[in-house]
């Protein structure tokens, strides 16, 4: 075969190649569409008022973090004001992918934001997120627990400890925080509530492409996820893109009023953020400081995650269980990844009784020092 034989059958070979990607992305995403197109519709029974924005405005902090990179920290409730006498524990919560510190409204209006409210809440915007800068470095998993670690020293005073709160990306953050900073743990941190989220491997368990996928089409499954999470593309704002927010974050049966916040808040990550940390995302492990977190520590999950299913809270409470730190493994039916949303009279209940927990540990561990 001469060199122009051989030119042209690596051309069809080429053409051939390309063809069967774009096949087998191109079934992928129709199945994906299909199912999201024929899901069930969100339950419209009116507003939300856990949603609304919190009347009490936050004091805010600007951090900085190591690398100089700013980032917005909102500090809520009566308590953030110096002169008010708080000594309880300060409650950190920490916001997932494509989020911002409007993620919490449910849980701050509940905590903090009402007049008279005494509890000392603290949330920020995860860098590219929300207010924040995004900074010149490329994301990663360990910069993630660097900025909450100057998150810590700036709003929560040394003489007291966080009950640390992370959603997705946010609880994360926390077990990165814990992997650098493992003798922290038991002086800067009460407790932890580690909700929706994941240890490692979380683009390998996800369920975010459908089962039932021609066979020429399974071996493209991991790009096309590499795709959705990775691709710094603009998400288009139609009622289209509302059933996509739906399927992907939320239950089946998730509130309208849920539904369309979710899809707002997402629709105004900035693509080049939503990209990065999807991508720094493919690489997690921080089993490390999942291991070291040695104060009582909560999972949650809803059984219809498709992002970081129920699989990754059962092997995060296992850890736990071991170590002798797992306080509750919470499973609510019926709920998506968004599940401090979906459940917030569930999750703030919850919440309720990790705070009043923390609250006496850290009164006997006072009065044993005062001793």
């Amino acid at each position: 075969m001469n060199t122009k034989s051989l030119a042209s059958a690596g051309g069809v070979a080429t053409a051939i190649g390309v063809g069967a990607v774009a096949l087998g992305i191109g079934t992928i995403f129709t199945r994906l569409a299909r199912e999201a197109l024929h899901a069930e519709v969100a339950v419209d029974d009116g507003p939300d008022d856990l949603l609304t924005r919190p009347d009490n405005p936050p004091q805010r902090l600007e951090v900085r973090t190591a690398d100089g990179t700013r980032l917005n920290v909102e500090v809520y409730g009566d308590s953030a004001d110096p002169d008010v006498n708080d000594t309880g524990d300060v409650i950190v919560m920490v916001h997932g992918w494509t989020c911002n510190t409007a993620y919490w409204y449910p849980q701050i209006n509940h905590l903090a934001a009402t007049e008279g409210g005494s509890r000392r809440v603290v949330t920020y915007d995860q860098r590219g997120h929300g207010r924040s800068e995004r900074g010149r470095r490329r994301p990663t998993v360990a910069m993630l627990g660097q900025d909450l670690d100057a998150v810590l020293d700036a709003a929560v005073p040394a003489d007291r400890r966080a009950i640390l709160v992370g959603h997705s990306m946010g609880g994360m953050t926390i077990m990165s925080w814990a992997a650098q900073n493992p003798e922290k743990v038991g002086s800067r941190v009460s407790s932890v509530v580690l909700v929706s989220t994941a240890a490692k491997a979380v683009m390998d368990n996800h369920l975010l492409i459908p089962v039932d996928l021609p066979v020429y089409a399974k071996p493209f499954a991991p790009a096309a996820a590499k795709m959705i999470t990775s691709v710094p593309v603009p998400i288009p704002k139609t009622s289209y893109g509302v059933r996509f927010s739906h399927y992907i974050a939320l239950g089946p049966n998730a509130r309208r009023a849920h539904v369309e916040f979710v899809d707002e808040m997402i629709g105004a990550c900035p693509p080049r953020a939503r990209a990065g940390w999807g991508s720094a995302m493919g690489k997690l492990d921080v089993t490390a400081g999942l291991a070291v977190l040695s104060v009582p520590t909560t999972v949650v999950v809803g059984t219809e995650d498709r992002l970081t299913p129920r699989l990754h809270a059962e092997q995060m409470a296992e850890v736990l269980r071991r170590n002798g730190s797992l306080r509750d493994l919470v499973v609510y039916e019926g709920v998506g990844h968004m599940s401090s949303i979906e459940a917030a009279e569930r999750f703030n209940a919850l919440l309720d009784e990790v705070v009043a927990e923390s609250s006496r540990a850290t009164e006997e561990r006072k009065d044993i020092q005062s001793v």
